[in-house]
């Protein structure tokens, strides 16, 4: 019987160049990204301006975490305490998190079988609360129809900030994700698609949005060293009205970033061969549904997703453990308690979510697997032939499991 026996959480090394811009700043100690040298530049700048320059924006920044991207960006659109803020109910829980984290007030949106947001039930969320603010998730890369979504927003009166943790380098009708709407924000997380342990980036062309998110990150009133911000006379405005509300990004990951960025349409091009690996050897196994992908969509293969339908609990966890113990590490949306980074909008009991019954069946049968760049295509190939196997082996056998599904990092 064959059994996988890579890692699903092994990375790629950083490249020598960014290990040796790191050593570069460990060196001379300036890790601050305001404790710069005269006539120096400091790291962090440059990431900046050279992410901005990749993805066509006016302004960036790049600060601590995704999850501060998103509070950071919020905030800086006009988010407060107490406001109803949209955002779809499959993602994951940093995106609620972050809404919580500036007194707002969660209001999720169905899920289509497709795992993107539902328009029709955004339409009727945003009649209901009154929220003036959508913060879509593009979950595990799935893009919706972009040009539908910001045009009923803009009928809407509702702004639209990108979470893009999943969509560094996908692109819609050409468009970069996170260009769409009026704020862009990413992940430079270990699991993403550039490498720095922790990270983010919030991009706009929105001058005003750009000063409060400078001003809140904690720029003091050192704005002007940064090199993607809006002029000088943009921060005199709004300098002393801004919390400083400390998430910058140091030097040192910077540096780790700046090489990444020329490798990322490499990467893209690289996770699309390992995806479509899997599709190809999962297609046609009874049982199962492979989610499909628009051809507007150029999308980043870095996770992998199929749906279950009508199956009953027992027999995913049966998949699970049957997987599991041939090295295939599957994650289930549909667990009764959170799994690791795994967890559903009505675990987040903090939001006081109302039961969204079409999002509950999408999620009751979704499997969700990590696709790393250290696979190969012949190890993509081995793990859809595992699956597919072990899916048609529980359903011939109606094989239930009432055991626990193993943990899974």
């Amino acid at each position: 019987m064959e059994r996988f026996t890579g890692s699903f959480t092994q990375q790629e090394p950083i490249p020598e160049e960014g290990i040796e811009a790191a050593l570069a700043v460990l060196r001379h100690g300036r890790l601050h990204r305001y404790n710069t040298a005269a006539g120096e530049v400091a790291e962090t700048a440059l990431l900046e301006e050279e992410f901005a320059a990749l993805v066509g924006a006016r302004y960036c920044l790049a600060v601590a975490s995704g999850g501060y991207a998103m509070g950071c960006a919020l905030r800086a659109v006009g988010v407060g305490p107490g406001d109803a803020v949209l955002s779809n109910a499959f993602t994951l829980a940093p995106v609620p998190g972050a809404i919580a984290s500036v007194g707002g007030r969660p209001v999720f949106v169905e899920v289509t079988e497709d795992l993107t947001i539902d328009l029709a039930h955004l339409e009727v969320q945003a009649g209901a609360s009154g929220a003036k603010v959508l913060l879509l998730s593009h979950m595990r890369g799935h893009v919706c129809d972009m040009e539908a979504l910001v045009a009923l927003c803009d009928r809407l009166g509702v702004t639209v900030v990108e979470d893009c943790a999943h969509t560094m380098g996908a692109t819609w009708r050409g468009v970069p994700s996170g260009r769409h709407g009026r704020v862009g924000c990413y992940s430079m997380q270990t699991y993403k698609h550039i490498n720095s342990g922790e990270g983010g980036f919030i991009v706009t062309d929105d001058a005003e949005v750009a000063a409060r998110a400078v001003l809140l990150s904690g720029s003091y009133m050192l704005y002007a060293r940064h090199r993607a911000a809006p002029a000088p006379e943009v921060f005199e405005r709004i300098r002393l009205d801004m919390p400083n509300i400390s998430g910058r990004m140091d030097n040192l990951r910077a540096a780790i970033l700046r090489p990444q960025l020329k490798l990322l349409a490499d990467r893209v091009g690289r996770w699309g061969v390992l995806y479509r690996t899997l599709e190809d050897g999962l297609r046609d196994t009874g049982g199962l549904r492979l989610i499909p992908r628009p051809a507007q969509e150029v999308y980043v293969g870095s996770s992998f997703q199929f749906l279950l339908p009508d199956w009953g609990a027992g027999r995913i966890k049966a998949l699970i453990a049957r997987c599991a113990a041939r090295g295939v590490e599957l994650k289930w949306f549909g667990a009764e308690e959170p799994v690791a980074f795994t967890s559903r909008y009505d675990h987040w009991r903090y939001a006081a979510p109302a039961p969204l019954p079409a999002t509950d069946r999408v999620l009751a049968g979704l499997i969700d697997m990590r696709v790393p760049l250290t696979f190969t295509p012949d190890d993509c190939a081995l793990i859809a032939r595992i699956i597919r196997a072990e899916v048609l082996a529980v359903q011939q056998s109606g094989e239930e499991a009432a055991a626990a599904v193993p943990l899974a990092d």
